[in-house]
């Protein structure tokens, strides 16, 4: 093993080969169309959009035009595709009128014809059109709700793509009958493509009853006429076998896996043995921090399941149930768990950061801890346990210097969590 290991600085350099390994530019062209011939028309949404619509120009030596969304300052100078940036993670009305364009672009279509479709994390925010009588206002005031209300980004998805007239299959039926192709970079546990952007262009077999049951699990109060919606099918998604779907494909071009494999491998350059938990981990994020607390302490005290030195490292997106009116975000929410339940324990350290570098509606990716986290919080007047109870992570690493802080990353693969013991 490098003796010479700094904790914060491997850390930070898994996390940003993690990222690099998620840029559009390393998996885009294998994916494009090999006609080049005829018209390429270009849509997207997400917070790699644009970043993936650079990749495609750059590749590219036909004819192209065409239109994606991507998230406030994650922008690419593009020349023939036009970069519209839009709010997330609540929608609002920049992202609502260019996806009334993008829709508009793609809706008088031949078999001629080719879209590609490129779509990654955010998408669901970016993409937004609420089905037809329910108003952009109402749309942002349930996505507060679901955000705030502890439920997966799967089911947040479900409801989303049964309250809109774009997700859920939507772009795809207006498409067709021109080929279209989908370029995904999944952010989301499983990688199922229903979950990615809300499924914009893949069959969903969930149904509005799915959602509806969704909705009242969690306590979420709608209005009665969106509530008639969901009771009555009328917002219901594209199904499997629909017909609208026979000249589309598919294809997952980067992953969470990906990711951390990544950084697993940069960890066994330095001498260290690593270890992947998982790229598909849910669960409450203070939750989810106690245990992989109680895994790290037992590698570091009885080289159980792991021999140290070791890295572990996982993937997923928790959740937060909202309780105070701190900035948080579910990495820090985590790592403020996690660094809780260790109490300093010596020579345990640990990252969790957001790919795209938010987490939750910060400007921050996440944050580290290490064993001296808490001694330094408190010299600092802070308290780590009302900090957690606020929901107050970032307020709380900001304050210690331990924030980690990328920029637009213009991609996203979902949470990055590794843990070091030496």
């Amino acid at each position: 093993m490098n003796n010479k290991i700094n904790p914060g600085s491997l850390l930070e350099s898994m996390f940003l080969a993690a990222i690099e390994s998620a840029q559009p530019h390393h998996s885009i062209p294998k994916y494009l169309p090999k006609d080049r011939k005829g018209k390429l028309i270009v849509i997207g949404a997400g917070k790699a959009s644009a970043a993936m619509a650079k990749a495609v120009e750059d590749n590219w030596e036909g004819e192209l035009s065409g239109l994606v969304i991507t998230r406030y300052g994650y922008s690419v100078p593009c020349e023939h595709i036009e970069i519209v940036e839009a709010a997330h993670p609540v929608p609002d009305e920049a992202g609502l009128s260019a996806s009334k364009r993008l829709l508009s672009l793609v809706s008088d279509l031949s078999e001629q014809d080719t879209v590609l479709c490129l779509i990654s994390g955010g998408g669901s925010s970016l993409l937004t059109l609420p089905f037809e009588g329910i108003s952009l206002d109402e749309k942002q005031a349930i996505n507060r709700k679901l955000l705030k209300s502890g439920a997966t980004i799967g089911e947040m998805n479900c409801v989303r793509r049964h309250l809109s007239a774009i997700k859920g299959g939507r772009l795809a039926a207006a498409c067709f009958p021109a080929k279209l192709i989908t370029l995904m970079i999944s952010d989301v546990p499983g990688d199922d493509p229903r979950d990615i952007a809300s499924g914009p262009t893949v069959a969903d077999s969930s149904t509005c009853a799915d959602a509806l049951d969704i909705i009242n699990r969690y306590n979420i109060k709608l209005p009665d006429y969106v509530t008639d919606f969901l009771i009555a099918g009328d917002t219901e998604s594209i199904k499997p076998g629909d017909r609208c779907l026979k000249n589309s494909e598919a294809y997952l071009i980067s992953t969470p896996q990906l990711a951390l494999e990544t950084a697993a491998d940069l960890a066994i350059k330095q001498g260290l043995s690593a270890y992947i938990l998982g790229d598909s981990l849910e669960g409450e994020s203070r939750d989810v921090g106690k245990v992989m607390a109680g895994i790290a302490r037992q590698v570091a005290l009885h080289n159980q399941p792991f021999s140290r030195p070791c890295v572990i490292l996982s993937g997923g997106e928790t959740t937060v149930t909202v309780r105070g009116n701190g900035r948080g975000g579910r990495n820090v929410e985590f790592l403020l768990s996690m660094g809780l339940q260790l109490n300093g324990q010596p020579d345990v350290y640990a990252l969790a950061g957001d790919t795209d570098g938010v987490d939750g509606q910060e400007e921050i990716a996440g944050a580290w801890i290490s064993p001296d986290t808490l001694t330094r919080a408190e010299q600092a007047g802070l308290n780590a346990r009302q900090a957690l109870d606020n929901n107050d992570g970032h307020g709380f690493f900001e304050a210690i210097g331990d924030s980690i802080i990328t920029g637009p990353t213009r991609t996203n693969v979902n949470d990055f969590r590794c843990l070091l013991i030496l």
